[in-house]
Parts: structure tokens; sequence; C-alpha cells
């Protein structure tokens, strides 16, 4: 537990900076991103990388002077980020933590998709190009607009019209067919693909999706303090993430602070909804609520039970 309660005082400081790169105005995902980074690198210096993506972002623009439309924009940045610079999916090491954090993919040139995808969100904001991110099943993809010619029904205007780009592959354009065959291998022969899958996402929601992202590495890895670190600022970006709350009591309960995981647990249990109360239940567990309604909650309801006695031991 000493470990985790050393991390505590830093996740308070990080969830401050990264709910003010939050509440800034635009939709920059630097400062967010680099504020997550501090989860493993607690001295990182923010304005060396901000200072990196202005860079970069300012050679990209050279190579776009002659890029007549968004999507010559496009391909230009794709030759730029991937064949230039040398960005690249890290298909060999792909559960590496390091994928997951701005300032070692700005280093390394590698990472993940929705990594790769600030990274080139990023550079293209700043050099003028209109791509936006997608929020897509199992692999961040992201998507450009490009000019039509025609006008859409009722309208003077051009038909809206994007390209879905893969930063995992080379910046590679995908069609709805290879779309619908990535969301076949991510999420299985069953899932319904709609085109609402592929409508642009916001920062909030791309920050949300790093998050849960480390959040589960670090539980494949029982690397439950860090693990804990990104449940609190899970919570911070969003307050009414109900089942966060069931998962950073569960951590705490991992690491044996034992009363921050009543505290969260018995939380997560007033939220949810109830049968009603069972025959045996205690006077005290019923003005609580009653016995919880599904499996899970049920499992949550013997750990709670089980942390009241341990908690009243320590008292």
């Amino acid at each position: 537990m000493g470990v985790s309660l050393n991390l505590q005082p830093r996740a308070l400081q990080v969830a401050r900076e990264l709910e003010q790169a939050l509440n800034r105005g635009g939709e920059d995902l630097g400062p967010a991103a680099l504020a997550i980074a501090r989860v493993e690198y607690p001295a990182l210096e923010p304005a060396r990388y901000l200072a990196e993506l202005d860079r970069l972002a300012a050679e990209a623009r050279a190579r776009l002077q002659g890029a007549r439309t968004n999507e010559d924009a496009v391909a230009a940045l794709n030759e730029y980020l991937y064949d230039e610079l040398g960005f690249s999916g890290n298909r060999q090491n792909y559960e590496d933590p390091r994928n997951s954090f701005l300032n070692e993919v700005l280093e390394r040139r590698t990472g993940i998709p929705i990594s790769l995808a600030v990274v080139y969100l990023e550079i293209a904001r700043r050099a003028g190009v209109q791509v936006a991110g997608v929020n897509f099943p199992g692999h961040f993809l992201l998507r450009a607009a490009v000019e039509s010619t025609e006008l859409a029904a009722g309208t003077d205007s051009p038909r809206g019209e994007f390209v879905i780009i893969d930063p995992f592959h080379g910046g590679a354009r995908l069609s709805e067919l290879d779309c619908r065959e990535l969301l076949r291998q991510h999420v299985g022969d069953a899932a319904a693909f709609d085109h609402a899958l592929l409508a642009p996402t916001g920062r909030h929601d791309i920050i949300v999706r790093m998050l849960v992202n480390l959040k589960r590495l670090y539980v494949r890895m029982r690397s439950f303090p860090q693990a804990r670190f990104i449940s609190d600022l899970l919570l911070t970006v969003d307050p009414s993430a109900v089942a966060e709350l069931r998962d950073r009591g569960l951590l705490a309960y991992h690491l044996e602070d034992f009363a921050a995981a009543l505290r969260d647990l018995e939380a997560y249990l007033r939220l949810q909804p109830r049968h009603a109360v069972a025959s045996d239940a205690s006077e005290e567990e019923s003005e609580r609520g009653g016995m919880p309604a599904n499996d899970v909650d049920a499992q949550i309801w013997e750990h709670v039970k089980t942390l009241r006695k341990r908690v009243a031991g320590f008292n």
C-alpha cells in the first residue's frame, strides 16, 4: 500500500492539471495528453513537447504550400509524418505503456492508434488541415474533410464528404468495407456496423478513451497503484462515471487501502438500483437500500460487508 499512498498527492496535482487543460478553450489535446503522461513522468516539462509539436507543424505547413484541397493537404501530411518523420504503429510491443504517453510517442516515433492520432490531430490543427478524431470501437481512427462538387439536397452548399484515416497504419485511407472488417476484428462477427460509428469526436471523449486504455493496460500488468491513479483521473474528467467509482474501490481493495475501498464501494452501491431487501438483511443494510440487483453488485456487496468488519477492527 505504501507505493499507492505515495502516488496519491501526485494524483491530486495531475487531476488539477488535467481539469485545467480540459477547461481551456479550443480543441487542443497536447496539454491534457501531457498531463496524463505525468502518471509515469512526474518531472515532465510540457512546454518542451508543446514546442516540439509547434516545430513539427511549422515544417508541415511548409510542405503543404502546394496543396489545393484539404485532401491534398492530408496526403502531404501523411507523407511528412509517416515517410519523412517515421511515425509508425508499434506492432511488436503494442502493450508497452510508453505507447500511450505523448512525450514518448514524440521521442520514439511510435505508439498505438489513439496516441498517434493525438500527434496527427495536433500537427494538423496547427497546420490548418481539417481532421477530426473518430472514436471507433477497438481502433481509434481519423476523418478528414474532402471537397465535393455535389450539392447537398435542398441547399446551395456542397455535400459534406470525408475520408477515414488509420493513424496506426501509416495514414492509410479506409473504405467502408475496411471499417466493417475492422469492427468485426475488434468486436466480433455479431457487431452491427453503423455510420454513426464514424462520427467525429471531441477532446473530452478522446482523453477519456486514452485514460480507459491506460487503466486496462495497468490492470493487465497488475500495476494496481498506477491503475488507481488513472481511476482518479477518470473520475476527475467524469464525476458521474459510477462504474469507475466501483473500479477505484476494487483497486483500493487490492492495495489494502480498506477505508478508501469501503468509501468508494458503498458510494457505488448507493447509486445502483436494488431488488427488495432480502429477508436476512440486517437493519443497517435495509437502511442502505437493500441487496444488489445483479451478480456483480452482489459480489461488491460481499466486499463491502467484509470491509466494514476490517475497518471496524482498525478503529
